[in-house]
Protein backbone atom coordinates (compact mmCIF):
# COMPACT_ATOMS: atom_id res chain seq x y z
CA UNK A 1 0.00 0.00 0.00
CA UNK A 2 1.29 3.45 -0.91
CA UNK A 3 1.05 6.45 1.43
CA UNK A 4 1.85 9.86 -0.01
CA UNK A 5 2.72 12.51 2.58
CA UNK A 6 2.27 16.11 1.48
CA UNK A 7 4.64 18.26 3.54
CA UNK A 8 7.14 21.07 3.48
CA UNK A 9 10.87 20.50 3.78
CA UNK A 10 10.84 21.75 7.37
CA UNK A 11 8.25 19.11 8.35
CA UNK A 12 10.07 16.07 7.01
CA UNK A 13 10.80 13.17 9.32
CA UNK A 14 11.65 9.50 9.13
CA UNK A 15 8.59 7.47 8.22
CA UNK A 16 7.54 4.51 10.37
CA UNK A 17 8.38 0.99 9.25
CA UNK A 18 5.12 -0.87 8.65
CA UNK A 19 4.96 -4.16 6.75
CA UNK A 20 3.40 -3.71 3.34
CA UNK A 21 3.28 0.10 3.57
CA UNK A 22 5.42 2.30 1.34
CA UNK A 23 5.83 6.00 2.18
CA UNK A 24 6.78 8.78 -0.18
CA UNK A 25 6.70 12.53 0.37
CA UNK A 26 6.13 15.48 -1.92
CA UNK A 27 5.61 19.21 -1.69
CA UNK A 28 2.17 20.62 -2.37
CA UNK A 29 3.45 21.91 -5.73
CA UNK A 30 4.22 18.36 -6.86
CA UNK A 31 0.97 16.77 -5.74
CA UNK A 32 -0.77 16.78 -9.13
CA UNK A 33 1.90 14.50 -10.59
CA UNK A 34 2.55 12.40 -7.47
CA UNK A 35 -1.02 11.57 -6.42
CA UNK A 36 -1.51 8.82 -9.03
CA UNK A 37 0.87 6.62 -7.00
CA UNK A 38 -1.06 6.96 -3.74
CA UNK A 39 -3.76 4.88 -2.07
CA UNK A 40 -3.58 7.06 1.04
CA UNK A 41 -2.93 10.80 1.07
CA UNK A 42 -1.72 12.45 4.28
CA UNK A 43 -1.69 16.25 4.36
CA UNK A 44 0.96 17.38 6.82
CA UNK A 45 1.13 20.86 5.32
CA UNK A 46 -1.35 23.55 6.27
CA UNK A 47 -0.96 25.54 3.08
CA UNK A 48 -4.15 26.65 1.37
CA UNK A 49 -4.05 25.55 -2.24
CA UNK A 50 -6.32 24.92 -5.21
CA UNK A 51 -6.68 21.13 -5.42
CA UNK A 52 -9.02 20.92 -8.40
CA UNK A 53 -6.29 19.57 -10.69
CA UNK A 54 -5.36 16.84 -8.17
CA UNK A 55 -8.53 14.76 -7.97
CA UNK A 56 -8.74 13.72 -11.66
CA UNK A 57 -5.31 12.05 -11.22
CA UNK A 58 -6.27 10.19 -8.04
CA UNK A 59 -7.49 6.94 -9.58
CA UNK A 60 -5.84 4.76 -6.92
CA UNK A 61 -6.73 6.97 -3.96
CA UNK A 62 -8.98 5.57 -1.21
CA UNK A 63 -8.40 7.71 1.88
CA UNK A 64 -7.40 11.33 2.62
CA UNK A 65 -6.25 12.41 6.10
CA UNK A 66 -5.87 16.02 7.27
CA UNK A 67 -3.40 16.91 10.03
CA UNK A 68 -5.85 19.47 11.38
CA UNK A 69 -9.31 19.46 12.87
CA UNK A 70 -10.74 21.78 10.22
CA UNK A 71 -10.88 20.44 6.66
CA UNK A 72 -12.23 23.54 4.90
CA UNK A 73 -8.97 24.12 3.00
CA UNK A 74 -9.24 20.63 1.44
CA UNK A 75 -12.97 20.16 1.03
CA UNK A 76 -13.55 21.48 -2.47
CA UNK A 77 -16.31 20.04 -4.71
CA UNK A 78 -13.92 17.45 -6.16
CA UNK A 79 -13.15 15.90 -2.77
CA UNK A 80 -16.69 16.36 -1.50
CA UNK A 81 -18.20 14.49 -4.43
CA UNK A 82 -15.43 11.90 -4.83
CA UNK A 83 -15.44 8.34 -3.44
CA UNK A 84 -12.59 8.87 -0.96
CA UNK A 85 -12.75 8.54 2.80
CA UNK A 86 -11.82 11.74 4.64
CA UNK A 87 -10.54 11.87 8.22
CA UNK A 88 -9.21 14.70 10.37
CA UNK A 89 -7.00 15.08 13.43
CA UNK A 90 -9.73 16.03 15.87
CA UNK A 91 -8.84 15.19 19.46
CA UNK A 92 -5.12 15.77 19.01
CA UNK A 93 -5.38 19.53 19.41
CA UNK A 94 -8.16 19.72 21.99
CA UNK A 95 -6.25 20.26 25.23
CA UNK A 96 -3.70 22.66 23.76
CA UNK A 97 -6.43 24.82 22.23
CA UNK A 98 -8.48 24.75 25.43
CA UNK A 99 -5.43 25.91 27.39
CA UNK A 100 -4.89 28.72 24.88
CA UNK A 101 -8.51 29.83 25.26
CA UNK A 102 -8.31 29.81 29.06
CA UNK A 103 -4.99 31.69 29.00
CA UNK A 104 -6.40 34.30 26.60
CA UNK A 105 -9.52 34.86 28.69
CA UNK A 106 -7.54 35.16 31.93
CA UNK A 107 -4.98 37.50 30.36
CA UNK A 108 -7.76 39.70 29.00
CA UNK A 109 -9.91 39.99 32.12
CA UNK A 110 -6.79 40.54 34.26
CA UNK A 111 -5.57 43.06 31.65
CA UNK A 112 -2.11 41.56 31.49
CA UNK A 113 -1.27 43.27 28.17
CA UNK A 114 -1.64 46.64 29.92
CA UNK A 115 0.52 45.40 32.81
CA UNK A 116 3.23 44.39 30.33
CA UNK A 117 3.08 47.81 28.68
CA UNK A 118 3.48 49.47 32.08
CA UNK A 119 6.38 47.15 32.88
CA UNK A 120 8.20 48.19 29.70
CA UNK A 121 7.50 51.84 30.56
CA UNK A 122 8.72 51.28 34.17
CA UNK A 123 5.43 52.65 35.48
CA UNK A 124 4.06 51.39 38.83
CA UNK A 125 0.28 51.31 38.31
CA UNK A 126 -2.10 49.86 40.85
CA UNK A 127 -5.45 48.69 39.52
CA UNK A 128 -8.30 46.37 40.39
CA UNK A 129 -9.01 43.54 37.95
CA UNK A 130 -12.00 41.28 37.42
CA UNK A 131 -12.22 37.49 37.66
CA UNK A 132 -13.80 34.65 35.72
CA UNK A 133 -15.49 32.68 38.52
CA UNK A 134 -19.24 32.80 37.98
CA UNK A 135 -18.94 34.48 34.59
CA UNK A 136 -21.01 33.11 31.73
CA UNK A 137 -19.25 31.67 28.65
CA UNK A 138 -20.70 30.46 25.37
CA UNK A 139 -18.76 27.97 23.24
CA UNK A 140 -19.93 28.05 19.61
CA UNK A 141 -19.24 24.56 18.30
CA UNK A 142 -19.72 21.67 20.77
CA UNK A 143 -17.32 19.30 19.00
CA UNK A 144 -14.29 17.69 20.62
CA UNK A 145 -12.35 20.97 20.83
CA UNK A 146 -15.39 22.86 22.10
CA UNK A 147 -16.03 20.24 24.76
CA UNK A 148 -12.47 20.39 26.06
CA UNK A 149 -12.81 24.18 26.21
CA UNK A 150 -16.08 23.73 28.12
CA UNK A 151 -14.43 21.37 30.61
CA UNK A 152 -11.51 23.69 31.28
CA UNK A 153 -13.61 26.84 31.59
CA UNK A 154 -15.96 24.97 33.90
CA UNK A 155 -12.99 23.99 36.06
CA UNK A 156 -12.21 27.71 36.37
CA UNK A 157 -15.68 28.24 37.79
CA UNK A 158 -17.32 29.67 34.70
CA UNK A 159 -20.87 28.79 33.73
CA UNK A 160 -20.60 27.35 30.24
CA UNK A 161 -23.24 26.91 27.53
CA UNK A 162 -22.78 25.83 23.94
CA UNK A 163 -24.23 26.83 20.60
CA UNK A 164 -24.73 24.16 17.94
CA UNK A 165 -26.83 23.08 15.00
CA UNK A 166 -29.86 22.35 17.19
CA UNK A 167 -31.37 23.18 20.56
CA UNK A 168 -30.88 20.29 22.95
CA UNK A 169 -30.45 19.50 26.64
CA UNK A 170 -27.22 20.16 28.47
CA UNK A 171 -24.67 17.52 29.35
CA UNK A 172 -21.44 17.03 31.31
CA UNK A 173 -19.67 19.99 29.67
CA UNK A 174 -22.49 22.43 28.95
CA UNK A 175 -25.45 23.60 31.02
CA UNK A 176 -27.46 23.96 27.82
CA UNK A 177 -26.94 23.78 24.08
CA UNK A 178 -28.65 26.50 22.04
CA UNK A 179 -29.35 26.84 18.34
CA UNK A 180 -26.56 28.71 16.59
CA UNK A 181 -28.94 30.31 14.10
CA UNK A 182 -30.43 32.30 16.98
CA UNK A 183 -27.04 33.53 18.26
CA UNK A 184 -27.96 37.19 17.87
CA UNK A 185 -30.94 36.81 20.21
CA UNK A 186 -28.88 35.54 23.17
CA UNK A 187 -25.37 36.90 22.58
CA UNK A 188 -25.91 39.63 25.20
CA UNK A 189 -26.25 37.01 27.96
CA UNK A 190 -22.56 36.01 27.85
CA UNK A 191 -19.38 37.54 29.23
CA UNK A 192 -17.29 35.74 26.63
CA UNK A 193 -18.11 33.98 23.37
CA UNK A 194 -15.60 31.39 22.16
CA UNK A 195 -15.70 30.35 18.51
CA UNK A 196 -14.74 26.69 18.04
CA UNK A 197 -16.95 25.87 15.08
CA UNK A 198 -15.80 24.45 11.73
CA UNK A 199 -15.85 26.81 8.76
CA UNK A 200 -18.79 25.86 6.56
CA UNK A 201 -21.14 27.82 4.36
CA UNK A 202 -23.47 28.06 7.37
CA UNK A 203 -20.81 29.48 9.70
CA UNK A 204 -19.02 31.81 7.28
CA UNK A 205 -19.63 35.35 8.57
CA UNK A 206 -21.55 33.99 11.57
CA UNK A 207 -20.29 36.76 13.84
CA UNK A 208 -21.09 39.90 11.91
CA UNK A 209 -22.31 43.40 12.75
CA UNK A 210 -25.62 42.21 14.21
CA UNK A 211 -24.13 39.67 16.61
CA UNK A 212 -21.36 42.07 17.64
CA UNK A 213 -23.93 44.82 18.28
CA UNK A 214 -25.94 42.42 20.43
CA UNK A 215 -22.98 41.53 22.67
CA UNK A 216 -22.40 43.27 25.99
CA UNK A 217 -19.89 46.16 25.81
CA UNK A 218 -17.81 44.42 28.50
CA UNK A 219 -17.85 41.03 26.77
CA UNK A 220 -15.00 39.36 24.96
CA UNK A 221 -14.69 37.27 21.81
CA UNK A 222 -12.21 34.42 21.36
CA UNK A 223 -11.70 32.94 17.89
CA UNK A 224 -9.72 29.71 17.51
CA UNK A 225 -11.86 28.31 14.66
CA UNK A 226 -11.30 30.00 11.30
CA UNK A 227 -10.96 33.67 10.43
CA UNK A 228 -13.91 33.89 8.03
CA UNK A 229 -16.34 32.85 10.79
CA UNK A 230 -16.02 36.50 11.87
CA UNK A 231 -16.63 39.64 9.82
CA UNK A 232 -13.20 41.10 10.52
CA UNK A 233 -14.02 44.64 9.45
CA UNK A 234 -17.07 44.71 11.71
CA UNK A 235 -14.98 43.29 14.55
CA UNK A 236 -12.38 46.05 14.17
CA UNK A 237 -15.13 48.67 14.38
CA UNK A 238 -16.70 47.01 17.43
CA UNK A 239 -13.38 46.80 19.27
CA UNK A 240 -12.26 50.32 18.41
CA UNK A 241 -15.61 51.86 19.39
CA UNK A 242 -15.99 49.93 22.64
CA UNK A 243 -19.06 48.06 21.42
CA UNK A 244 -17.35 44.94 22.83
CA UNK A 245 -14.64 44.87 25.45
CA UNK A 246 -11.83 42.72 24.07
CA UNK A 247 -10.84 39.91 21.74
CA UNK A 248 -8.35 37.04 21.62
CA UNK A 249 -7.70 36.06 18.01
CA UNK A 250 -5.61 33.20 16.65
CA UNK A 251 -7.15 33.03 13.16
CA UNK A 252 -7.88 35.66 10.53
CA UNK A 253 -9.56 36.15 7.18
CA UNK A 254 -6.14 36.51 5.53
CA UNK A 255 -3.07 34.79 6.97
CA UNK A 256 -0.46 36.00 7.68
CA UNK A 257 -2.41 38.97 9.00
CA UNK A 258 -1.49 41.97 6.79
CA UNK A 259 0.57 44.65 8.51
CA UNK A 260 -2.10 47.14 7.43
CA UNK A 261 -4.77 45.48 9.58
CA UNK A 262 -6.14 47.76 12.33
CA UNK A 263 -6.14 44.76 14.68
CA UNK A 264 -2.38 45.15 15.21
CA UNK A 265 -2.86 48.53 16.86
CA UNK A 266 -5.83 47.82 19.14
CA UNK A 267 -4.86 47.64 22.80
CA UNK A 268 -7.88 45.48 23.69
CA UNK A 269 -6.78 42.68 21.33
CA UNK A 270 -4.45 39.74 21.89
CA UNK A 271 -3.51 38.19 18.56
CA UNK A 272 -1.34 35.23 17.67
CA UNK A 273 -0.22 33.55 14.46
CA UNK A 274 -2.59 30.55 14.20
CA UNK A 275 -0.70 28.60 16.86
CA UNK A 276 -3.31 27.73 19.48
CA UNK A 277 -3.00 23.98 18.98
CA UNK A 278 0.74 23.82 18.38
CA UNK A 279 2.65 22.46 21.36
CA UNK A 280 6.07 20.83 21.48
CA UNK A 281 4.58 17.32 21.12
CA UNK A 282 2.18 18.34 18.36
CA UNK A 283 3.87 16.46 15.49
CA UNK A 284 4.33 13.31 17.55
CA UNK A 285 0.66 13.20 18.54
CA UNK A 286 -0.48 13.79 14.96
CA UNK A 287 1.65 10.91 13.71
CA UNK A 288 0.36 8.61 16.46
CA UNK A 289 -3.23 9.30 15.46
CA UNK A 290 -2.47 8.68 11.80
CA UNK A 291 -0.55 5.45 12.50
CA UNK A 292 -3.40 4.15 14.67
CA UNK A 293 -5.86 4.88 11.88
CA UNK A 294 -3.51 3.30 9.35
CA UNK A 295 -3.56 0.06 11.35
CA UNK A 296 -7.35 0.20 11.29
CA UNK A 297 -7.32 0.74 7.55
CA UNK A 298 -4.97 -2.21 6.99
CA UNK A 299 -7.25 -4.49 9.02
CA UNK A 300 -10.48 -3.26 7.44
CA UNK A 301 -11.72 -1.65 10.65
CA UNK A 302 -13.71 1.61 10.74
CA UNK A 303 -11.52 4.70 10.86
CA UNK A 304 -11.76 7.20 13.68
CA UNK A 305 -12.51 10.87 12.96
CA UNK A 306 -14.40 10.18 9.75
CA UNK A 307 -15.55 13.52 8.32
CA UNK A 308 -19.03 13.90 6.87
CA UNK A 309 -18.08 15.52 3.58
CA UNK A 310 -21.45 17.19 3.22
CA UNK A 311 -21.41 18.99 6.57
CA UNK A 312 -17.63 19.39 6.72
CA UNK A 313 -17.08 17.98 10.21
CA UNK A 314 -17.10 14.78 12.24
CA UNK A 315 -20.60 13.74 13.30
CA UNK A 316 -20.57 12.91 17.01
Amino acid sequence: MNVLVVESDSDRKAFPSIDGVHFRSCAITGLVDAVAWAEVLLFRTFEAVDLRAVWPNAANLRWVHASSAGVDRLLDPGLREGPWLLTNSGGVLDRAIAEYVAAGILASVKNLPQALRRQRERVWEYRVSTGVHGKHALVVGPGSIGREIGRLLGALGMRVDASGTSERPGDAEFARIRHVEELRSYAAQYDVIVLATPLTERTRGLVGPEVLAAMSPDAGLVNISRGPVVDEQALCVALASGAIGWAVLDVFEVEPLPVSSPLWGLENVILTAHLAGDTDDFAERLWQLFEDNLERYLHGSPLVNGVDKQTGYVQR
